[in-house]
């Protein structure tokens, strides 16, 4: 997948592939910032579902509102505003002196986030050829996870000799670096704008509103109780949010979520199996790193490696697989990568006190081939036939639910995992056989997700059509 200056489209994917790279590379340093946090600070373990569920929830929450911003003010403004506000959050997570401050930081690099992830698929959808496309989403992913690839072990290195904190600052001289890079590269904006007035502001500050809530709701359930007031409050304001939502949406001009987008086929069937399956890698990330913490707390850089590992996979399985999409029916090469995501949540099974980095390779290793795969499939599957003019709304509105699925996956598989282990070592059990007992019970559960993921792929409809066939 080289960038040849032969093809146009490629040169101008330059600025953007800088962005996603920019994204990639820090979230793999920040992969094990929330324990080494929670550490410093003497806070429990399952105190990393906040920091990271902070980050989440804003990527989600955001992603239409800023794809729909990308139609309104070009994808220029808005990859660069994205990457400033990225940049601020991370200087603001150096400097975080507690939990609440690093909450809001996460938060605000997660908006920054959101803006850069819809004008980089709009991109690719509007000037890469149809025949390319897939491609196109698979170069996206390569990008953003092979610049992750040594991130967490790199991270995990300048965590153990110079802190977090350092570690933070190299992430913001990287965030500047690209900055200025965006800025150099960066062609004309090929799209026509639409007028600021078609901007939907009462449905973006409804889409905040209930997305923030809807992702708090399965965290405040198992940390809280589902009988807690806590978890009452935010349940019932989700309800009401949903419904101002609702009839917010139903009146708007230019909604920022699409229904008649959001029911197709190819979306909410999509949408579906990645709520399912998608969350499992940041779920995973975590997960792990809490489990070595556990079983093997003097060997702090075991995990780093693991994690890279399993972004190493990610950018095979999206070379590998994406570009299959092209020439196979999406379906069917979605089903062959969910059933190697599953493989990957077995080999979890054979963990033990003492697991080996050969175990933790090939179990996140496979996970991430399948992962990466399934993302740029996803992408091609859901946002085919997606016109030009409206593809900033519908990069965002995917993009929304794309990003809804990690956190999800966080907020229920990692409190079940941290959860499990408190109530072990509460009935006498030691913390080893607590971890181990849970990372397996939290395994088991990933595969059955997994194989509802590949019955709900099945009914996809087929997007694939041979030359001389009929749609």
């Amino acid at each position: 997948m080289e960038i040849s200056s032969s093809k146009p489209y490629l040169r101008g994917f330059v600025p953007y592939a800088l962005a996603a790279f920019l994204v990639g590379a820090v979230g793999g340093f920040t992969a094990v910032l929330g324990p080494a946090f929670v550490s410093d600070l003497n806070l429990p373990y399952n105190n990393t579902t906040w920091t990271a569920l902070a980050m989440a929830a804003s990527t989600a929450a955001f992603a239409p509102i800023l794809g729909k911003l990308g139609d309104v003010i070009g994808r220029k403004a808005t990859l660069l505003i994205g990457i400033a506000i990225f940049t601020l959050g991370n200087i603001l997570t150096a400097i975080a002196p507690s939990l609440f401050f690093m909450i809001i930081a996460r938060f605000i690099v997660g908006i920054g986030s959101a803006a850069i992830a819809p004008v980089v698929m709009s991109y690719i959808v509007t000037e890469f050829p149809r025949e390319k496309i897939a491609k196109g989403f698979s170069l996206y992913m390569l990008i953003s996870s092979s610049a992750v690839i040594f991130g967490p072990t790199l991270g995990g290195l300048l965590i153990e000799f110079y802190g977090w904190r350092a570690m933070m600052w190299v992430c913001v001289a990287i965030s500047a670096i690209i900055f200025l890079l965006c800025i150099v590269t960066h062609r004309k904006d090929s799209i026509a704008l639409k007028p600021l007035t078609d901007f939907d502001g009462i449905g973006s500050v409804w889409v905040l509103i209930f997305f923030t809530l809807m992702l708090c709701l399965p965290s405040f359930g198992q940390n809280f109780g589902i009988r807690s007031i806590w978890f009452l409050i935010i349940l019932i304001a989700s309800v009401i949010s949903f419904i101002g939502l609702f009839f917010a949406e139903k009146k708007a001009t230019n909604p920022i979520l699409s229904w008649k987008f959001m029911k197709r086929k190819k979306f909410f069937l999509s949408v579906l199996a990645l709520f399912l399956t998608q969350g499992l890698m940041q779920a995973n990330m975590t997960n792990i790193i809490v489990f070595i913490n556990y079983t093997q707390p003097d060997n702090t850089i075991i995990s780093s490696y693991a994690i890279s590992i399993m972004y190493i996979g990610m950018s095979l399985g999206s070379v590998v697989l994406g570009p299959l999409a092209d020439r196979i029916e999406p379906k069917k090469v979605l089903a062959a990568s969910l059933t190697l995501t599953g493989v990957g949540c077995a080999i979890m099974l054979l963990f033990t006190a003492q697991t080996s980095v050969i175990i933790l390779a090939a179990s996140l290793g496979i996970l991430g081939f399948g992962l990466g795969g399934n993302a740029a499939i996803f992408m091609k599957v859901v946002l085919s036939g997606v016109p030009a003019e409206t593809a900033g709304a519908g990069t965002g509105t995917y993009g929304l639910f794309r990003d809804l699925a990690a956190p999800f996956g966080v907020a229920i598989f990692v409190p079940l995992f941290t959860n499990r282990v408190t109530n072990i070592i509460s009935s006498g059990k030691g913390e080893i056989t607590a971890a181990v007992n849970s990372i397996k019970f939290l395994a088991a559960a990933e595969i059955i997700c997994v194989i509802a993921g590949i019955a709900i792929v099945l009914f996809l409809p087929k997007i694939y059509i041979k030359k001389g066939e009929k749609a």
